[in-house]
């Protein structure tokens, strides 16, 4: 199937290809705090797309970003297990320890309560 049009003065034809991969789609409902709401309402604006598009895009960005974040980790525990000097496997140990508690304390912003610490 297809579509001859045109755009400005251009001559445009649009293709449609039964092979062509259709992805489904799922509704959902999201409740967001307010700033981030107001964050999603400007970018919508003025990027002229849709409150949903820009959603759509940021979770695929948080997405790719977390695997990312997980390969880097795998990367490093890897490098980790195979260092055979003393002071290399210490500063990897130290590195994969800072990225999991820069995790921890990320997610539990405001949440954790140290003991004994105020002395």
């Amino acid at each position: 199937m297809s579509h001859t049009g045109r755009v400005g003065g251009l001559c445009t034809k649009l293709v449609y290809n039964d092979a062509m991969p259709v992805t489904k789609h799922i509704r959902r409902s999201v409740s967001l705090p307010a700033p981030i709401a107001k964050q999603v309402d400007r970018m919508a604006k003025s990027q002229r797309l849709s409150d949903n598009r820009v959603l759509v895009e940021l979770i695929e960005l948080g997405i790719e970003a977390r695997k990312q974040k997980e390969k880097a980790f795998f990367e490093l525990a890897e490098r980790f297990r195979a260092a055979s000097d003393p002071a290399e496997a210490k500063r990897l140990g130290d590195e994969m320890g800072l990225m999991v508690f820069k995790d921890l304390m990320r997610k539990n912003e405001g949440k954790l309560k140290f003991s004994g610490c105020d002395e």
